[in-house]
C-alpha cells in the first residue's frame, strides 16, 4: 500500500522514521512519500519538503510567515492528490497537519494521526475537529485516552516512541576522542533546540553559566540542518565544544544539562541526566501563550509526572543568576541531585517500554485491511 506522511519537526522526523519501520514490518510492500527529514528519507520515504523549511516557532513568527505557510499547504495538498495514497499519516505538527487532515478527509482519503496535538493544553475544542477529520488517532500518553473520551472519541494508546529511539541507540565508545573531549573533566550538555530561532534565543543565555563552573566542560548538541556559522558566532568567545547529530551520545556521558523545552526534556530525563528546562520567545508570543495555555508546566517531564520534577526557567526567569543557581543544585552533591534522579525512575515507569512504533504500524495496516 501507499502511505503519505507529514512531519514538520526534528522529533517528528525521528518518530516518523521508526513508524515507517513499524508499518513495513506489517506491510512489506509499503511505499512512502511525504514531508520530513533525513531520518525518514533513510528509511525509504521519498522526501518532498524538508522540515527545516517549514519550522516556525511562536505565534508572532507564524503570523509573520503566513504567506509561506499558505504556500506550503497548497503544495502539500496538491502532492497528496497527485500521489493518491491509501493512507495519510500525520505526525504531531498540529498547526499544519490539522488543516491537511480536514482537506484529506474532504477528498475521501483515510486519515491517521500519530502523536496527538496537545489539544489538552489549550483550545480543547480542537478535539471536535480531530474527531471529525481523523479516522484513527494514536496517542503516546495514557492520560490522552481519558481526555478524548470526554469528546466520545476512541483513540489507541501505543506508548511513547522515544523509548524505541533510545532502545535502538548504540553508544559510540570513542565519542570522547572523536570530539576532542577530555575524559578527566565532567560534561555539562547544552541542548538549545533544533530551530534557528531557538539557537538565537537560547545559546547565549545558556553559555553565561560557563564561567561559574570551571571544573566542567560545556558541550553543545548541534544539528546539521542548521548552518555551522550559526553556532560558531556564539561559542567564539567561550571555551565550548560543539558536536553534531550526537545528542544521545552526549546525554549518555553528561553530568547535567540545560535543555530548551520540547521533546529533548523527556529524552534527557530518560537518559537519567539532571536538567534545567529553558524557554524564551518573543514578548508577543509569550503574552498570547499565557492567555491560551491551560496547563501548569511546559516540560513533558513535569506534565507526565503532574508535579515539578525539573525546574522550568521561562521568559524573564531565564537569566544568568537563576541558571547558575539551578544548575548548581542538580550537579552531584547539589541539593536537588538525588531527588531528581529518584523522580526519573518513577517517570520511566510511567512512560513504559519500547514498541510504540511497531504497535502503531500494526494498527495502521490492520485498520486499512
Amino acid at each position: 500500500m501507499k502511505y503519505y506522511l507529514v512531519a514538520g519537526e526534528r522529533s517528528g522526523d525521528l518518530h516518523g522514521s521508526n513508524l515507517i519501520k513499524g508499518i513495513r514490518e506489517n506491510d512489506p510492500n509499503a511505499t512512502f512519500r511525504g514531508w520530513g527529514g533525513e531520518m525518514m528519507q533513510t528509511e525509504g520515504m521519498e522526501l518532498v519538503t524538508h522540515y527545516k523549511d517549514t519550522a516556525f516557532m511562536g505565534f508572532l513568527e507564524v503570523m509573520l510567515n503566513l504567506h509561506k505557510i499558505s504556500g506550503f499547504l497548497k503544495k502539500c495538498k496538491a502532492d497528496i492528490l497527485e500521489y493518491q495514497p491509501d493512507a495519510l499519516v500525520l505526525i504531531d505538527y498540529p498547526g499544519f497537519n490539522l488543516r491537511i487532515a480536514a482537506f484529506a478527509k474532504s477528498k475521501g482519503l483515510k486519515v491517521f494521526y500519530y502523536i496527538s496535538p496537545k489539544v489538552w493544553a489549550w483550545n480543547q475544542k480542537r478535539a471536535w475537529k480531530i474527531k471529525k477529520n481523523v479516522d484513527h488517532m494514536f496517542v503516546i500518553f495514557s492520560f490522552e485516552v481519558d481526555f478524548y473520551k470526554k469528546f466520545d472519541y476512541k483513540v489507541d494508546y501505543v506508548g511513547n516512541p522515544l523509548m524505541d529511539a533510545i532502545a535502538n541507540f548504540q553508544p559510540d565508545t570513542d565519542f570522547h576522542a572523536k570530539n576532542n573531549l577530555r575524559a578527566d573533566k565532567p560534561i555539562i550538555a547544552l541542548l538549545p533546540g533544533s530551530r534557528q530561532q531557538e539557537i538565537i534565543g537560547m545559546l547565549d543565555l545558556m553559555l553565561t553559566v560557563q564561567p561559574h563552573f570551571p571544573d566542567y566542560q560545556f558541550v553543545i548538541a548541534g544539528v546539521s540542518n542548521l548552518p555551522a556559522s550559526l553556532y560558531q558566532k556564539y561559542i567564539a568567545s567561550h571555551n565550548a565544544v560543539i558536536v553534531y547529530e550526537k545528542t544521545y551520545d552526549l546525554l549518555k556521558i553528561a553530568q547535567a544539562a540545560l535543555v530548551t523545552s520540547g521533546t529533548a526534556t523527556l529524552e534527557t530525563a530518560l537518559f537519567g541526566v539532571p536538567e534545567v528546562v529553558c524557554y524564551k520567545t518573543s514578548g508577543f508570543s509569550y503574552a498570547v501563550a499565557k492567555r491560551l495555555i491551560r496547563i501548569p508546566f511546559i516540560s513533558l517531564v513535569n506534565l507526565i509526572m503532574e508535579r515539578e520534577v525539573v525546574r522550568e526557567l521561562i521568559q524573564d526567569e531565564l537569566n544568568e543568576t537563576l541558571l547558575v543557581e539551578e544548575l548548581g543544585s542538580i550537579l552531584p552533591g547539589g541539593a536537588k541531585y538525588e531527588k531528581q534522579l529518584a523522580d526519573y525512575q518513577a517517570l520511566k515507569e510511567l512512560v513504559g517500554g519500547p514498541g510504540a512504533s511497531e504497535r502503531a504500524g500494526r494498527l495502521i495496516v490492520g485498520y486499512l485491511k
